[in-house]
């Protein structure tokens, strides 16, 4: 009798299968920790956003490129984040006509809290594979990431 396809799947993942595990399981945890933190009205769709921010502010077209999103994803991510007072759009003093997303208060604890919480969930998986073993493992994991992102640029 053949092996099911979904034995198969779960027997010996393929990547695919592996890295969705992995982004949901990180999500899970990291907006349950800043969910604790004071942060519960985010969701993991809102990192696209907050993931990739700076302090200082970020063009939602660089967020877009960073995040792998496209602009509209981003344009509504961002009024979700404006209205949930985490975010606001700001004239660009480098070009007055483009406009930057600029983390508030409450988005800069938000940004800090999420750091410390990521930071925390890589040192756990550190200690439990070893050190080594976690270094090479992202070593590897963002040799493939890149090279997929270089096969089909948006």
């Amino acid at each position: 009798m053949a092996v099911r396809r979904s034995q198969r799947k779960r027997e010996h993942p393929d990547l695919g299968i592996l890295s969705g595990r992995t982004l949901f399981g990180v999500q899970r945890e990291l907006f349950g920790a800043v969910a604790e933190q004071g942060h519960a009205e985010l969701r993991p769709r809102h990192g696209a956003v907050l993931a990739y921010l700076d302090e200082e502010g970020s063009r939602a077209t660089d967020l877009a490129a960073q995040s792998g999103q496209h602009k509209q994803v981003i344009g509504t991510l961002v009024d979700e984040l404006v209205a949930l007072g985490y975010v606001e759009r700001q004239p660009d003093p480098a070009d007055r006509r483009a406009k930057l997303i600029v983390p508030t208060a409450k988005g800069l604890d938000e940004m800090a809290k999420s750091d410390a919480a990521m930071a925390a969930i890589e040192a756990e998986l550190a200690a439990t594979v070893g050190e080594e073993a976690y270094g090479e493992f992202k070593r590897v994991f963002k040799l493939v990431a890149d090279g997929l992102s270089a096969r089909r640029p948006e």
